[in-house]
């Protein structure tokens, strides 16, 4: 929790925020790239392996990755920028 404050505590105190998080981050971790590893990484382990009781596994572990770091982590961004730009205004 501690962590959480502190990001927002830096996004607060920077001058100049990004509107979107992913303006923030480089190319090898966009949503683009985060989708094509999560589709290949599931893929690639069942045509090697054609085992079920691991691919299923390590989908299930990517679409929690998905889940956090494509739409919690993004929305707690947005609302803490839309917050600091209310703050300013008044």
């Amino acid at each position: 929790m501690r962590e959480n404050e502190e990001t927002t505590e830096q996004i607060a105190s920077s001058s100049q925020i990004a509107s979107s998080l992913w303006q923030t981050k480089p190319w090898w971790c966009q949503p683009w790239s985060i989708v094509l590893t999560g589709l290949t990484i599931p893929t690639a382990s069942w045509l090697l392996l054609h085992r079920l009781w691991i691919t299923l596994p390590v989908a299930s572990a990517i679409a929690l990755w998905w889940i956090l770091f494509l739409g919690i982590v993004p929305a707690q961004y947005a609302a803490a920028v839309e917050s600091h730009k209310e703050q300013n205004m008044s």
